[in-house]
């Protein structure tokens, strides 16, 4: 059974931000992901890591705005030294925070252009940042309009494009659904390359229960899969966190 991680920008915001991690400890998840730490102290926040023994699984490469703004340069033509001025400030970061992997958001872009940049960026931060793990994540364009990664099959390629060993893919199951309706055979197709994973249910982005994804099933694929890595829960609650956990119980329950 997958280990399971809380991604802090999305559960217990009944909370403080600070207060979260201890939250989710609590809970019961080993690891948390935090979107966007821009904003908060990387010092505090090392210390919240470390007085709950909690690994840092995730953050992205900054866009300047998580509340309206961009949602990052990489594919953005022009936009080039915006990127490398971004991912500075996320290797800075970094240094302190010692996240397992780095998310380089694309941008909202297009055409033949964007996608030139976009490799032309990653290989300059794969180059840049040897010694930390980079992914590139499919974002739904309902969720995300115009956002330039939208297809799993165009970042297979870009991949093997880049075909850098510390560059894989972020796979997030809610975002597979509504891009392919085919969960399963989207991981069957890209699993191999995917080194961070992420879930929340469908539709509404909510719970990882019921709905149109078969959870239980994803985590047995997984499993069968070999795959190590950290799940992350990328999902606003319906109610409370706390109140919808119970699939984190279904999910322990089946490991026996």
């Amino acid at each position: 059974m997958p280990k399971f991680a809380a991604n802090l920008t999305f559960l217990f915001t009944e909370r403080p931000f600070m207060d979260r991690f201890h939250a989710a400890k609590v809970a019961g998840f080993d690891a948390v992901e935090v979107l966007f730490p821009y904003e908060y102290s990387a010092q505090e926040m090392r210390a919240c890591l470390v007085a709950n023994d909690l690994a840092l699984v995730l953050m992205n490469v900054p866009p300047p705005n998580w509340a309206g703004g961009d949602r990052g340069f990489a594919a953005v033509p022009g936009a080039e030294t915006r990127f490398r001025h971004d991912f500075e400030r996320a290797l800075r970061f970094a240094d302190l925070l010692r996240p397992h992997h780095l998310h380089i958001m694309a941008g909202r872009a297009e055409g033949a252009t964007a996608r030139a940049t976009y490799v032309q960026n990653l290989h300059w931060a794969t180059r840049r940042a040897p010694h930390h793990s980079l992914t590139i994540e499919p974002i739904n364009p309902g969720d995300m309009p115009g956002y330039f990664l939208a297809d799993f099959d165009l970042a297979a390629a870009i991949l093997d494009e880049v075909a850098a060993p510390n560059l894989g893919l972020q796979f997030d199951a809610y975002h597979a659904h509504m891009i392919t309706d085919d969960v399963r055979q989207t991981w069957q197709d890209h699993g191999p390359r995917t080194v961070h994973i992420q879930i929340a249910g469908a539709p509404g982005r909510h719970e990882p229960q019921g709905g149109a994804i078969d959870y239980p099933g994803f985590f047995q694929n997984l499993d069968a899969a070999g795959y190590t890595g950290f799940v992350s829960a990328e999902y606003t609650p319906a109610d409370t966190t706390e109140a919808g956990l119970g699939w984190l119980a279904a999910a322990r329950a089946m490991q026996g």
